[in-house]
């Protein structure tokens, strides 16, 4: 750190805290050269998160847009904040993992749809309908057979002396 005072590179500390705002450290410090004192605030640099939308453009990612969305899915639904929470907070890791600090929005949207499918049905259509913007009404209804022949367990015959039992 450079003295304001003589311009000398160095000095120690004499003093550390945490700032009143809670997000940087105050540090006085003294000038080994000239002997006068000064205060320093240090500070973590948060390179932001990144979403890149269908059109290309990129903006930080917004943990409450998200949110609303789910929310929006899940409205009547019994599924808890927690649980929606935990989505959010699956989404945030992939960014953090991600090398590069970007997630594209159908990412994002392949993850919720992951969760929403294995954690509410009800949800995963509605969230479905919007993201994965169905044509028309048969798209739908695909999505929707699919949805439940996934569901529906196949049934087994019972072999008896005189055929098979149904």
């Amino acid at each position: 750190m450079r003295c304001p005072f003589c311009g000398h590179i160095e000095d120690k500390v004499v003093d550390s805290r945490e700032a009143k705002d809670g997000d940087s450290i105050r540090r006085r410090r003294e000038c080994l050269e000239c002997g006068r004192r000064f205060t320093s605030y240090e500070r973590i640099d948060q390179i932001p998160y990144m979403v890149v939308k269908k059109d290309g453009k990129r903006e930080s990612f917004d943990r409450n847009k998200v949110l609303a969305g789910l929310m929006r899915a899940c409205e009547k639904r019994p599924i808890s904040m927690l649980q929606l929470e935990t989505i959010v907070d699956e989404i945030e890791k992939e960014l953090q993992d991600s090398s590069d600090r970007e997630l594209s929005t159908s990412e994002i949207g392949k993850i919720i749809m992951r969760r929403l499918k294995s954690l509410d049905k009800v949800a995963y259509v509605r969230f479905a309908s919007v993201y994965l913007e169905f044509e028309d009404v048969s798209a739908f209804m695909t999505e929707l057979k699919d949805l439940v022949r996934a569901r529906t367990p196949v049934k087994k015959h019972k072999k008896t002396k005189k055929g098979i039992l149904r």
